[in-house]
């Protein structure tokens, strides 16, 4: 314990600098940021835009304005949304969350009075929602949520672990897994956001875990209503509280000291189901309203998934988006969360059933590649619990290492070569070297990883930077060419 309270002592300490090396990562990879809205980033961003432009819940302009891939499914010949994606309520389908619209709220509403401030002194700005400074205050929000996501899985990773390995799993995780691509290229998803809750909620947690007031469990429970509001399965994450529950309750029924009395632990809980409930309104109001019912998702009923057949091995291994397949960083990673759950046990039993939790959740979702997704997406959300996990592996193999030194080269050395070739991997599923959807040949994979992206990179890099549109355009009609060719009988 007091090897733990030095290492977060100095991890926060006044010299602490790992924060500006962060900061300076983020300023440098800033211009990667892409101002667009595509694929399920329109029904995200319509969540936000439609009520703030229009004051409701009407996704016609969304759909309309949506790329073309999108269009052509949901729009006829005249440019108006088919009626099969109407629902009962007479809305247009929309089954997507409500949560990333609430975080992108703050970042939008200063672009509109500045669009409408603008338009006022004559500058010709369209006041639509979807023109440049929405889109890049949404990029920006998008950005900055994945950024604190990443500072709160380290300021974590800090309170177990010596602050240098810290700071190497942040950004092995940042830019060795598919966070990039959902915090910089499609910053209209939900993934980014979804890592940053999830870790506000985990650092919470674990900061209160001792003991919690009334006051504290209100916000525990605010900060998990965000996370559901954000993506419907964090609310695997809040298995974390099983344990600790458990543990409470019988050392309650024992009457052993210092343990709060039963009644207190049972007002507690309740008072945490409560709030989380009420802080789920905004997603079930608008479920209401879109389709009827404050229940009804829009999804694949949950009674239809494969809860006896779950594909275990192919959410982790497949060339279909494979968990540990496409980013081997995470196959490391979730080692060390074992490792950590034997150093630690009393956090890391509460770790380990999320994370099995959430595994079996996702194992079993009818469309577990995620159709187009890099790498398989719905574990961004777990990137707090990967840092954590690959911090406590980069120190128990340091500890193999008689100098320090030597250990951190060698680490460095290894972490490195996850990123180059995570890097390459996410620039060849952009430009459409390989499938987006789908299995991907791993022989094909290799070749372009040592043969064409290092030819093709810099003049691609170039043009994504000051070419933005034109890049934009040919990555959507490459894309279309797969649906086309997908859909050919």
């Amino acid at each position: 314990m007091e090897r733990l309270n030095d290492t977060y002592f100095r991890c926060f300490g006044f010299r602490n600098f790992a924060p500006r090396i962060f900061l300076l990562l983020l300023l440098v990879s800033l211009p990667l940021v892409n101002p667009w809205v595509r694929g399920d980033g329109v029904g995200y961003y319509a969540f936000a835009r439609a009520p703030l432009i229009q004051h409701n819940l009407d996704f016609t302009a969304d759909y309309q304005h949506a790329n073309q891939g999108f269009r052509e499914a949901r729009l006829d010949p005249v440019g108006n949304p088919k009626d099969t994606f109407r629902t009962a309520t007479g809305h247009l389908d929309n089954h997507f969350t409500v949560g990333p619209a609430m975080l992108w709220a703050p970042f939008l509403i200063c672009a509109h009075v500045a669009v409408r401030l603008a338009r006022a002194l004559g500058v010709h700005v369209v006041a639509d929602g979807f023109s440049l400074p929405y889109l890049f205050a949404m990029a920006l929000g998008t950005l900055l949520y994945g950024f604190f996501a990443l500072l709160l899985a380290y300021r974590v990773a800090c309170r177990f672990v010596a602050e240098r390995f810290a700071l190497l799993a942040t950004i092995a995780v940042w830019w060795g897994s598919s966070l990039p691509v959902y915090m910089y290229f499609n910053p209209s998803w939900s993934h980014a956001h979804s890592a940053f809750a999830v870790a506000l909620f985990f650092w919470y947690w674990l900061r209160t875990r001792a003991s919690r007031t009334a006051f504290q469990w209100t916000l525990l429970a605010l900060i998990s209503g965000l996370a559901l509001n954000v993506y419907y399965p964090n609310v695997l994450v809040l298995a974390v509280l099983v344990p600790e529950a458990l543990g409470a309750y019988y050392a309650a029924w024992k009457g052993r000291e210092h343990a709060p009395p039963l009644v207190r632990l049972l007002a507690y809980h309740f008072l945490f189901c409560l709030v989380t409930f009420f802080a789920l309104l905004p997603t079930l109001m608008t479920k209401y309203v879109v389709y009827g019912g404050l229940f009804e998702t829009g999804y694949i009923p949950i009674s239809q998934w494969s809860w006896g057949s779950p594909a275990f091995l192919a959410l982790l291994f497949s060339a279909n988006h494979g968990v540990f397949s496409w980013t081997p960083i995470l196959l490391f990673a979730t080692i060390g969360l074992f490792l950590f759950a034997r150093k630690f046990p009393a956090v890391g039993l509460s770790v380990l059933c999320a994370l099995l939790a959430f595994y079996y959740f996702m194992a079993s979702y009818p469309d577990w590649p995620g159709i187009s997704s890099f790498g398989n997406r719905f574990f961004v959300s777990l990137t707090v619990l990967f840092i954590l996990g690959l911090s406590t592996l980069f120190e128990s193999a340091a500890s193999l290492f008689r100098s320090r030194a030597f250990a951190s080269a060698c680490l460095t050395a290894a972490m490195s070569v996850f990123i180059l070739w995570n890097l390459g991997l996410i620039f060849q599923w952009g430009s459409h070297l390989i499938p987006a959807r789908g299995a991907v040949s791993w022989r094909q994979v290799a070749n372009n990883q040592f043969r064409v992206v290092p030819r093709q990179m810099v003049s691609q890099l170039h043009t994504y930077l000051f070419r933005r549109k034109d890049a934009l355009h040919q990555i959507e009609q490459h894309d279309l060419e797969q649906l086309r060719r997908t859909d050919r009988p």
